[in-house]
């Protein structure tokens, strides 16, 4: 993984990772999360391995959550409802909760890298949108880490109030399982209603 920005001191020192995670779920919201580390972390990072986190395992992913939240200059979560991404539709609904958690931040940075090849609306602060960023920055592979474990350590707790949909082990996308509960119970309130699995 190469780190576009700890090499050159011509750009800004408060960079911030941006990714969301959760778009193609049935259930539950479309998380996303803001990281700034530091630049000393770099490199003990890519010696840890830390890397997109749909490339770790479930220990992995919490192992390097802690590790992030602990040295990272500052990070914040945003997302977006089931009902917000019934009313706006997913791809906007994944840049709001983008924007949000940017705008949490308490540290305001100079530039946002952002996974994906969509800018943020409005953002109000210099941004770059990378094509599999998480991939290639740190900082976005942070973000994704972050996001995914928040988000699924929510699933594990509605998953108790709504054992039927098989949340525990899905996480919110639609397995076979997941589908025929669906079918034979409808939706709740945290399924998203405008995709055609719920409609439906």
């Amino acid at each position: 993984m190469k780190e576009l920005l700890s090499t050159d001191c011509s750009f800004p020192t408060l960079v911030a990772g941006v990714d969301e995670v959760g778009r193609g779920c049935l259930f539950g919201p479309v998380v996303a999360a803001a990281v700034i580390l530091p630049d000393e972390s770099i490199s003990e990072f890519k010696t840890k391995g830390i890397r997109d986190s749909k490339q770790l395992t479930n220990v992995g992913r919490k192992k390097f959550d802690l590790i992030i939240r602990q040295v990272a200059l500052d990070y914040r979560i945003g997302y977006c409802s089931a009902a917000e991404i019934d009313q706006l539709n997913i791809f906007q609904a994944s840049l709001l909760a983008m924007k949000r958690a940017v705008t949490k931040l308490k540290l305001r940075p100079n530039l946002c890298l952002v996974d994906g090849k969509w800018a943020i609306p409005d953002l109000g602060i210099p941004q770059k949108s990378i094509i599999k960023g998480d991939e290639q920055v740190l900082a976005i592979a942070a973000a994704s880490i972050i996001a995914k474990v928040w988000r699924d350590e929510l699933i594990l707790r509605l998953a108790k109030k709504y054992p039927e949909y098989d949340l525990e082990a899905n996480k919110g996308y639609g397995t076979a399982r997941h589908l025929l509960a669906l079918k034979e119970y409808g939706p709740s309130r945290h399924h998203r209603r405008s995709f055609r699995p719920c409609r439906d």
